[in-house]
């Protein structure tokens, strides 16, 4: 069984075949899981997690309940996957590695500096069917910066390569405008591509950006590479 976040959150068998979690309750608890990793998570947090003030009759007995269909969905899909879901004195816990836990994979790809298959594994916004809830917050958050950081490490080792990837820079930078390191990659490789005018441009926009939205001035570092390109 395989299990990814990294979009929306997604069961499949080892096949490739996906997994139908029946019930948003269900799929909750399976997104909660994944959410530690493989670490236990106490029942009352959970129950805390997918409930919050507006509590069922028996808190403990229905999260019961859903774990059993958790498992019973895993069962159906793939037989002996259903002891992929732990209970223990800590609470419950899904088993997952690198090699079943997109989140894991992409982790190890990049402490391993494989920027273009740790990106590959992307298939939309972290936890994107559960981003309104709040206790996949600080994870989504987490994962985003991670992602946007090895998005900026892989257009600075094509650019040293001469591959500018001009429009894919600013395709991300539409969607990150004040991000000044992405800023600098998308005006370097304009410059290197012969655009120096449009380099200058890109310039002109985020120092308009951080001055209207935030009133702040560009960085010294991106001020010192407009005046390179100027020179």
């Amino acid at each position: 069984m395989r299990f990814g976040v990294l979009g929306p959150v997604t069961a499949w068998t080892d096949d490739g075949v996906a997994v139908t979690v029946p019930g948003l309750k269900v799929r909750g608890l399976l997104a909660d899981l994944l959410v530690h990793e493989g670490r236990p998570v106490p029942a009352d947090r959970l129950i805390d997690d997918l409930w919050g003030d507006d509590l069922p009759g028996n808190p403990a007995g229905t999260l019961s309940a859903k774990v059993s269909q958790l498992r019973r969905a895993f069962e159906d899909a793939e037989p002996g996957s259903r002891a992929l879901v732990v209970s223990g004195p800590a609470g419950y816990s899904l088993k997952v590695d690198s090699a079943s836990y997109d989140v894991l994979r992409f982790a190890a790809h990049l402490e391993e500096g494989r920027l273009g298959e740790a990106l590959q594994l992307w298939r939309g916004p972290a936890y994107a069917d559960f981003a309104d809830e709040a206790f996949v917050e600080t994870t989504v958050a987490r994962l985003a910066e991670l992602r946007l950081t090895a998005q900026e490490d892989h257009f600075e080792a094509r650019l040293a390569a001469a591959d500018y990837a001009v429009s894919e820079l600013a395709d991300l930078l539409a969607q990150y405008p004040l991000r000044e390191r992405l800023r600098a990659t998308h005006m370097r490789a304009l410059y290197w591509a012969g655009r120096q005018s449009e380099a200058l441009e890109s310039y002109e926009q985020v120092r308009r950006l951080l001055a209207e939205d935030l009133g702040l001035d560009p960085s010294p570092e991106l001020v010192e590479l407009q005046r390179s390109i100027l020179a």
